[in-house]
């Protein structure tokens, strides 16, 4: 009974050793396996041109601020001045000369969004004071004496005006465009790219080569 006892216990005890062994090989193992190489998909470094866009949806009256704001800078030292009113439509007020006098002008202008993101703002009816004159007219002597930014071109020919949002000079270099612009229900949405190098993000490839 004893000597059966002592054989019992020699197997367990060589049997605990072999799995110890098996289990220290198995993790020599895989440690030391060679892994396969698994394909993973690289980001594509970012071109000079990439950037972000944000839609920013605005009101009239906060838009027609900002506007009137930019309008009285721009012509702040010119010999006529005008001012803008967003309302169901949009309302071009100011004075003109005409006939060695001076004389108050109103305009007022459908806006037809463009694919580009521009405007085109539509005349819808013109007045100058009492005076009957062609639209056409009129609209010649508002290029000729409103001044106005290089990108806001008037067109006699067409009795329009044409509002370049897109060319906009602004100092942040971002870019912006026209999304919506519903005046008579107050939906007025602009879209804004913003150039990642604007932010500070550079290309990861001229990075590397730093």
């Amino acid at each position: 009974m004893k000597q059966a006892f002592k054989l019992k216990w020699k197997y367990l005890f060589f049997g605990l050793v072999i799995i110890n062994v098996l289990a220290i090989v198995v993790i020599i193992g895989l440690i030391f396996w060679p892994v396969k190489s698994v394909p993973y998909d690289v980001a594509e470094p970012l071109s000079e041109d990439e950037s972000s866009e944000f839609v920013v949806r605005t009101t009239k009256k906060n838009l027609n601020e900002l506007v009137n704001a930019y309008i009285d800078k721009f012509s702040r030292h010119m010999s006529h001045q005008y001012i803008v009113t967003l309302d169901n439509d949009v309302h071009l007020l100011g004075e003109i000369p005409v006939f060695s006098t001076t004389v108050p002008l109103s305009i007022h202008l459908e806006p037809i969004v463009q694919d580009n993101g521009d405007i085109v703002l539509k005349q819808k009816s013109i007045a100058v004071g009492l005076l009957q004159l062609p639209n056409k007219k009129i609209m010649e002597y508002v290029k000729k004496y409103l001044t106005m930014p290089e990108w806001v071109i008037v067109q006699p020919d067409e009795e329009s005006i044409y509002v370049a949002i897109s060319d906009m000079d602004i100092k942040s270099n971002f870019q912006v465009a026209v999304e919506s612009f519903d005046l008579e229900a107050n939906n007025l949405a602009f879209k804004i790219k913003v150039p990642y190098k604007t932010l500070g993000i550079e290309n990861p490839i001229d990075q590397a080569n730093r």
